[in-house]
């Protein structure tokens, strides 16, 4: 990838399905030119698998069992890839020259999180493909939810592990030269910056998002944690009961370098959340799915997402993600009830987040491939 003179890129606010006349006017500035056949949606548009094992963790100890998580995320790898050895799957993307980020997701963490022992068996994999533990960074964007989960505990001492900000108002993680700017609700600061390690050191990046609810945007799968979880200032995006992630999400993740770095998407499903996501505040929303899904296309993944989150939510009583009534719109206790959140979702920002051309969203055209172990 080159740097060329900055460029200061408009973009058309267009959604996907019906039209929408409240999206607002995003300004991306970027110097950074695609790589050509890398990134999202990458080499298997359409593809999920989705690997499921009981003997993946406990709901009982809710402890993770690493002799079954392995062969799980190896299981994905070779379905997705069609190689026949883990090795040659994983160079489909890595190389021992690499540079690699592997996004976390930490929002909820310690209650839930991208598990560790997930984490360690990618970073197990990527070091089998040649590439040595002080290349590989393990990366979020606030340095309390990271120290909360010890992940430094379940990797080598020479893996690096980044907290882009600090704090949630640092800015010295961020690249000043690749940014979104939008005004949501005349707020003073209306830039939001990508992470420097993205932009400046990473050349591939692994996305391991959670499967979860999300009070703003429906859910937080492989889309709002490679774009919310990738740039500063993005919180300001929903006020009020109102909430701009129907296209703020796909924007983000369209912008590059981040679009063509981001090479896989490894979502970790043992354990999950289908009311009050992104954090896990109340047990009695979380669930244990004993999934991982795996696949090169996040609009794909997300909707497969997107569907077992409803259907959860449906077997429990509760409301569809899909429904905008206002009646159900509060600024308490959310634990009362599943019917209570503080916004509008926005599960749409899935099939916006298609129409950016970042993945296949249609149903019938997803090829989802079901393994149990």
């Amino acid at each position: 990838m080159q740097r060329r003179d900055l460029l200061t890129l408009p973009l058309l606010s267009t959604a996907a399905a019906a039209p929408r006349t409240d999206l607002p006017e995003y300004r991306v500035h970027s110097s950074y030119q695609p790589i050509s056949n890398q990134g999202m949606p990458g080499p298997f548009p359409g593809r999920v698998v989705n690997v499921h094992s009981e003997r993946s963790i406990s709901p009982v100890s809710t402890k993770a069992d690493p002799d079954t998580v392995g062969p799980m995320i190896k299981a994905g790898m070779l379905a997705l890839t069609g190689e026949r050895d883990e090795r040659g799957a994983w160079r489909r993307f890595i190389g021992e020259k690499d540079i690699v980020g592997i996004k976390l997701n930490c929002s909820g963490a310690p209650q839930i999180c991208s598990h560790p022992i997930v984490v360690a068996e990618i970073v197990k994999q990527v070091m089998a493909c040649g590439v040595p533990a002080k290349n590989i960074t393990l990366y979020e964007r606030f340095q309390d939810q990271i120290d909360s989960v010890r992940y430094d505990k379940y990797v080598p001492k020479d893996v690096n592990i980044l907290a882009a900000g600090g704090t949630r108002d640092a800015l010295n993680g961020y690249d000043p030269r690749t940014y979104v700017e939008v005004d949501f609700f005349g707020e003073e600061d209306t830039r939001s910056n990508m992470v420097r390690a993205i932009s400046e050191r990473f050349t591939k990046i692994i996305n391991v998002p959670n499967m979860k609810d999300h009070g703003a945007s429906g859910v937080t799968g492989c889309l709002k944690n490679i774009a919310y979880g990738s740039f500063h200032n993005v919180a300001r995006s929903h006020q009020f009961e109102k909430t701009n992630t129907f296209s703020f999400i796909g924007t983000l993740a369209a912008v590059e370098p981040l679009r063509s770095r981001t090479v896989l998407h490894i979502m970790d499903g043992l354990k999950g959340v289908w009311h009050g996501g992104p954090f896990a505040n109340w047990p009695q929303f979380q669930f244990y799915p004993q999934r991982i899904l795996v696949g090169t296309d996040p609009v794909a993944m997300d909707h497969v997402l997107l569907d077992f989150i409803e259907a959860k939510r449906k077997q429990e009583g509760a409301i569809s993600v899909w429904d905008r009534d206002k009646k159900y719109i509060t600024r308490g206790n959310m634990r009362a009830s599943a019917n209570l959140n503080n916004f509008l979702r926005e599960p749409g920002h899935i099939e916006f987040a298609a129409s950016k051309g970042l993945g296949v969203f249609d149903r019938a055209k997803i090829d989802e491939r079901k393994i149990e172990l």
